[in-house]
C-alpha cells in the first residue's frame, strides 16, 4: 500500500482559525502609554518650552519642587569669625615702614609691570590701576621715612670762577661724606 502524507488542514473537525481583521479595526492591547505630566527637563529648558507654546508664560516662581526657597547661609556665624581673625592678627608682628617699603618694591608683579613700561609697552587698564596704587603707596612710605628720589636732590652748585678756600673745600667734602653714609645705610 502506498504511503499518504498527513495534511495540514484540519478538515471538518479540526480547530478553526479566527477570521482575518483589518489592522485599523484591531484593538491595541500592548500599545504605547499616553504621556501624563511634564516633559523631562522642563524645569531647565524654559526657552524651549516658550518656543513650543509662546502663549504660556513660565516663571521661576512656578517651580513645582517642594520645600523652602529661603536662602541658607553656608558659612559660620560672623561673630565667631571676628574673634578668630582678631586673635590671628594679634599674633602677627606689625611690619615697620621700612619692611613695608621693601615688601612693595620686591613684589614680582610690580617689577614685571615696571619692566614692561620701560620697554615702552602699553599695560591693561587693571594692571595700570594696580601699578598706580602701588606707586602711590611707595611714595607715601618714602615721605614718611624721609627718603627722597635721586631726581629731587638739589643740583650741585656751579663752581665759582674764583678759587675756593681750603675751609670751604673741606666743608663740602664732609657734607658729601654724610650723604654717602645715608646712601649706604
Amino acid at each position: 500500500m502506498a504511503r499518504s502524507k498527513k495534511s495540514r488542514k484540519g478538515g471538518e473537525n479540526g480547530p478553526k482559525q479566527a477570521p482575518r481583521v483589518k489592522k485599523s479595526e484591531r484593538k491595541v492591547i500592548g500599545g504605547k502609554k499616553n504621556d501624563s505630566g511634564r516633559k523631562s527637563g522642563s524645569r531647565h529648558n524654559e526657552a524651549l518650552i516658550e518656543k513650543e507654546s509662546p502663549h504660556v508664560k513660565t516663571q521661576k516662581n512656578n517651580d513645582p519642587r517642594h520645600g523652602s526657597k529661603k536662602p541658607v547661609a553656608l558659612s559660620i556665624a560672623p561673630a565667631k569669625k571676628a574673634t578668630v581673625a582678631a586673635s590671628a592678627k594679634v599674633k602677627q608682628p606689625k611690619l615697620t615702614d621700612e619692611q613695608k617699603l621693601l615688601k612693595l618694591e620686591e613684589d614680582p608683579r610690580f617689577n614685571d609691570l615696571l619692566d614692561l613700561l620701560e620697554e615702552g609697552k602699553d599695560l591693561a587698564a587693571d594692571d595700570q590701576k594696580w601699578l598706580d596704587s602701588q606707586l602711590s603707596k611707595i611714595e607715601s612710605l618714602m615721605e614718611k621715612l624721609g627718603i627722597s628720589d635721586a631726581e629731587e636732590l638739589p643740583a650741585p652748585a656751579a663752581p665759582s670762577k674764583k678759587a675756593a678756600s681750603d675751609d670751604d673745600l673741606y666743608e663740602r667734602f664732609e657734607t658729601g661724606a654724610d650723604v654717602l653714609k645715608d646712601y649706604q645705610s
